[in-house]
């Protein structure tokens, strides 16, 4: 195989969805690897489990002994783009003269090893990737896997198998951390625009993608919505529950809480699925993990199969709890058009019950540059509650508060709260469908809720 294997890789960030993948990948191979997070995670128990060791204080001195004794040339540092240029652990392997390299760079070469399918988009990569990386295994197709989720499958963000076929690999836009792949084929979910942060204007954040499809070197499969922007390039077919679509779902129907729907797949089609995670727009997802799956050689019959196997991801339409009274679903939604989509969903599954959505923005630029996005979604609850700003790798925008969001917000049951707040109950009466909406620390209170939900009428 091609991807060098260093004796050594150091982490800084390793407790990252993305990081934690990786380190397992390269500790199965049979590297020593180590690494650095700010605090500590169910993620980071399982890397120590498995023989990887972690600290959590950025002294340079904590630094296992065989790393600082080891040639610098023998040791490679990973990063996320999060970590500062100020880090004392950057400072010390740059002293050194470790080769330090993105996060990125590092999937970058793992994709090399064999064909690589890779999932992009600003909403909706973790489900299909996920998906995808299910029907495989569970249709006898062995892959490595590098998800944004814990797959409620196999209770992990990494499948490992040694006789892999294929990679299966969320490609993050982020920092246009995508164009380091080399993809064989690929899905493109959505270009809505995001991370403006990086890329300035929504125009140049499509120009990226188009640059990640001309490195496809197989076909490509884009959502419908998304298809104009790259429909000029050669290989490219739409997916979507539309009539149009080379790759869609057919006689979507809600039965018993769960979706049933017809594929057509190109020449193939199949009847009556049943997908075993729930959210129209899910559908949509297993359209297109589906048509690649069946590209990759799963068989019809092993696809039925694994749809209705799939459990889905931690954190993405996720119930939590469920009493005759009430319902808690998570959700990871922090795109205006994941928040419609999420909502939307939990009102064709629950018909006329009263929704109450939590919601944490993440990050101060998203929640300004995409505002007026935000409340046209969040005005299609019945109830909002409102925390502050999640400002995850950002210092405040003056102005730009939750606060100043809500007023945005047309929807006559809106309120500030506060995390303190929910926790002792606060807004929270009888509540009917509960929905718990963002990508901060919103999850370390979905715990609480649930407990509240299932203990008694009132959460």
């Amino acid at each position: 195989m091609s991807t060098p294997s260093p004796a050594y890789l150091y982490f800084i960030g390793i407790g990252g969805i993305g990081m934690s993948g990786l380190a397992r990948y390269f500790r199965r191979r049979g590297a020593t690897v180590a690494g650095y997070d700010r605090t500590p995670s169910e993620l980071i128990g399982q890397l120590r489990m498995e023989g990887i060791e972690t600290q959590f204080d950025e002294n340079p001195a904590l630094i296992p002994d065989a790393f600082r004794t080891a040639q610098p040339d023998h040791v490679l540092v990973v990063r996320t783009p999060a970590v500062p240029v100020t880090s004392p652990l950057l400072k010390y392997w740059q002293e050194r003269g470790a080769r330090i390299v993105k996060r990125s760079e590092l999937l970058g070469l793992v994709t090399r090893d064999r064909p690589t399918l890779a999932v992009a988009g600003t909403h909706g990569k973790t489900t299909v990737s996920t998906l995808l990386a299910h029907l495989l295994t569970a249709g006898g197709i062995p892959c490595n896997a590098f998800l944004g989720g814990i797959s409620a499958n196999y209770g992990t963000n990494v499948l490992l198998n040694d006789a892999a076929r294929f990679n299966v690999v969320e490609a993050d836009e982020y920092d246009r951390s995508f164009l380091q792949l080399h993809p064989h084929q690929a899905i493109i979910t959505a270009m809505d625009p995001d991370h403006l942060d990086i890329y300035g204007t929504p125009e140049a954040m499509v120009e990226a993608y188009r640059q990640f499809a001309k490195a496809c070197s197989g076909g490509l499969l884009v959502h419908e919505r998304a298809a104009d922007h790259v429909k000029d390039l050669p290989g490219v077919e739409e997916y979507a529950i539309s009539p149009t679509a080379v790759h869609r779902a057919e006689h979507v129907q809600v039965k018993d809480g769960a979706y049933h729907f017809d594929l057509v797949s190109g020449p193939v089609q199949l009847r009556g699925l049943t997908l075993g995670m729930p959210g129209r727009h899910n559908v949509e997802n297993a359209v297109a993990a589906s048509a690649l799956a069946l590209r990759a050689g799963l068989s019809p019959e092993a696809l039925r199969q694994g749809l209705a196997s799939f459990r889905g991801v931690q954190r993405r339409f996720e119930v939590r709890a469920r009493t005759s009274r009430s319902v808690l679903i998570d959700d990871y939604a922090h795109h205006p058009a994941e928040l419609e989509a999420c909502i939307l969903s939990a009102r064709e599954l629950f018909p006329g019950r009263r929704i109450t959505g939590i919601f944490q923005p993440h990050l101060f630029s998203r929640t300004r540059d995409l505002a007026e996005g935000f409340a046209r979604s969040l005005a299609l609850l019945d109830d909002l509650l409102l925390l502050e700003i999640y400002p995850a790798r950002e210092e405040p925008i003056p102005g730009i508060t939750s606060a100043w969001l809500l007023e945005q917000v047309p929807l006559r049951n809106k309120y500030l709260c506060t995390k303190q707040e929910l926790q002792a109950g606060g807004h929270l009466r009888e509540v009917d469908i509960l929905l718990a909406l963002g990508a901060g620390d919103i999850d370390r209170l979905v715990p609480h809720l649930a407990a509240r939900i299932e203990n008694g009428p009132n959460p």
